[in-house]
């Protein structure tokens, strides 16, 4: 038994060993690998597909921008696929950090669009699973960049978030559902990122499902929760940055509280008939 294991262990450890170190080290330490940028710029990122099928498929009501899956022809899917082809295509190193993180970010919205169009019709992208295991399809290898396959939570958590530090990408990227922050109606390009990151961080927090108040309670989304390091320490840090975007209303209403109530989160599909 004892010989069976040794062999075994030494079978795994020459397959190991055979597998490029770089090529290794790209699927395990992807912040590490895509952190590499341009300092200027040198390429135009083409979104003229993306931001048509925004323009045609978005349509906003009560604040919250809803997406016409069921309405999408075969020539807008077959577009939105060769979008995500041809920013998978790029050379990622050669952007700055601007345009890499709204290519990230479109990347991230129109894979995000493509599957629930595979799976429609659904409820909810929680119904869409990557395995048996795994609820949601964020998990899934969708695409690949450079050689190396991405799934959805490898875009945001292992490249997004820390390799940029910036807790607005919660309010960049959409998950196809009523809770989260707006899909925004048109790509995210270098020359307004900050606006745009700002516009949906507003829109967002000065929403009902991002922020309510309802008399001595506060609620928020669950985002707040779930990345709460990302807006700062304790509650009080996050009551903090909501005030950065709060309207005069909201920051008012917010004015003494110094914890939260409780969380909640919607995941209905964000579409319309």
């Amino acid at each position: 038994m004892r010989i069976s294991q040794y062999y075994l262990s030494a079978a795994i450890f020459i397959m190991l060993s055979l597998i490029p170190y770089d090529s290794y080290a790209k699927d395990v330490k992807l912040a590490e690998y895509f952190a590499r940028n341009a300092e200027t710029i040198s390429v135009d990122i083409v979104n003229d597909d993306w931001n048509r099928i925004l323009e045609t498929y978005i349509q906003e009501s009560d604040g919250i921008n809803l997406f016409g899956y069921s309405k999408v022809t075969t020539d807008d899917r077959a577009s939105l696929d060769r979008y995500i082809e041809y920013l998978a295509s790029l050379d990622i190193f050669s952007l700055t950090p601007a345009q890499q993180f709204s290519l990230w970010t479109n990347l991230y919205n129109s894979l995000t669009i493509a599957v629930i169009l595979d799976e429609y019709p659904v409820k909810s992208i929680r119904n869409i699973s990557s395995s048996l295991l795994q609820r949601g399809p964020w998990k899934k290898k969708l695409v690949m960049v450079d050689g190396i396959e991405l799934s959805l939570d490898d875009i945001e958590h292992e490249i997004l978030r820390p390799i940029f530090g910036d807790n607005r990408v919660h309010y960049a990227v959409n998950c196809a559902s009523i809770g989260c922050p707006n899909l925004q109606q048109t790509a995210f390009v270098h020359g307004t990122l900050d606006e745009m990151l700002d516009k949906a961080a507003r829109e967002y927090i000065n929403h009902p499902r991002g922020v309510k108040v309802n008399q001595d309670r506060l609620i928020l989304s669950s985002i707040f929760k779930w990345y709460a390091d990302d807006f700062g320490q304790g509650q009080q840090g996050v009551i903090d940055h909501l005030l950065l975007y709060a309207n005069d209303e909201l920051a008012a209403a917010l004015t003494g509280f110094s914890r939260i109530s409780s969380y909640a989160y919607d995941w209905d599909l964000n579409e319309y008939q």
